[in-house]
């Protein structure tokens, strides 16, 4: 149930915060910023309050790191934990007096990605702070202004892949499900198309960190098997909307229902899935579903 999952996510932002504060005792090093979150959330954990905490947790970790001629410097980041942490990224902003605001926007988009790609549902507080201890320093040099960058092309310039996901469940039934695959490819801008029943086929597209972040709350749910069957990857230069949009198969993600048989009426057709595959120009994909040359 959410509940229990509820109580697991903040158990293990309890038991993190712990560790944080026994290896980091000092305030000019870790310091939680907002009390009555930590004691709200302490009280769900216990029991003793069934009121979800109406507040995320936020503290600040502070970390030195030797930049090449300026000695130590101090980064400090602001951190917060979204109640569903770690099933979601935590929020971190770092900081630092010597930084320009694209070097600190490029900063934390990397560091943003590092975190995605390696700690997706997991703790990674400290794993994080070891990320800024080792690499924020380089930061600081970064001459971004050469190229004439400005904040937003530093942002920019990480959005250069675009992935199609091709998702394979043993089945989707559940109406729960189906509106979630629906609802969150639409909060990340993915299209693509999901076909319920048995077999279960989701196929998404759009920006890969969007991709990853789908998979990692679609995973989630409980299956009795589900798994990426085959990954696209385009690497786009300049990366903007319109690129984006030329690589797109479908317009947008909907439920395609083919014919159905069998008893509970709910073995999807495949031939006419096949058929538009091909009309989508992915029949290729249907082989590697199934095994079999589509006809």
């Amino acid at each position: 149930t959410t509940e229990m999952a509820n109580q697991e996510e903040a158990e293990i932002q309890i038991s993190e915060l712990d560790l944080l504060s026994s290896m980091f005792p000092y305030e000019e090093e870790f310091a939680v910023t907002d009390q009555l979150a930590l004691a709200e959330l302490k009280q769900y954990v216990e029991n003793e309050s069934a009121e979800v905490p109406s507040s995320k947790v936020q503290f600040v970790l502070n970390v030195k790191a030797e930049v090449p001629n300026a000695s130590m410097v101090e980064f400090s980041m602001a951190c917060a934990l979204p109640f569903k942490y770690p099933t979601v990224l935590p929020e971190i902003t770092v900081r630092s007096s010597l930084l320009s605001r694209s070097q600190q926007i490029l900063l934390n988009s990397d560091l943003k990605t590092y975190l995605l790609q390696n700690f997706s549902g997991e703790p990674c507080m400290l794993s994080a702070r070891e990320w800024v201890k080792d690499h924020a320093a380089a930061y600081v040099d970064k001459d971004l202004s050469s190229a004439s960058m400005t904040a937003s092309d530093a942002t920019q310039s990480q959005v250069t892949t675009f992935t199609r996901l091709w998702i394979y469940s043993h089945h989707i039934y559940n109406k729960q499900k189906r509106k979630n695959i629906i609802d969150w490819a639409k909060e990340l801008s993915l299209s693509g198309f999901c076909m319920p029943g048995k077999p279960g086929v989701v196929c998404v597209e759009g920006l890969q960190s969007s991709c990853e972040e789908f998979w990692s709350r679609v995973r989630r749910l409980t299956w009795k098997r589900i798994l990426i069957r085959h990954r696209e990857d385009v690497s786009l230069e300049g990366g903007g909307h319109a690129e984006i949009q030329k690589q797109r198969k479908f317009p947008t993600l909907e439920e395609k229902c083919f014919d159905a048989h069998g008893a509970r009426g709910n073995h999807m057709d495949l031939g006419q899935l096949y058929h538009f595959l091909e009309e989508k120009g992915c029949a290729d994909i249907f082989q590697m579903y199934f095994g079999v040359e589509g006809h």
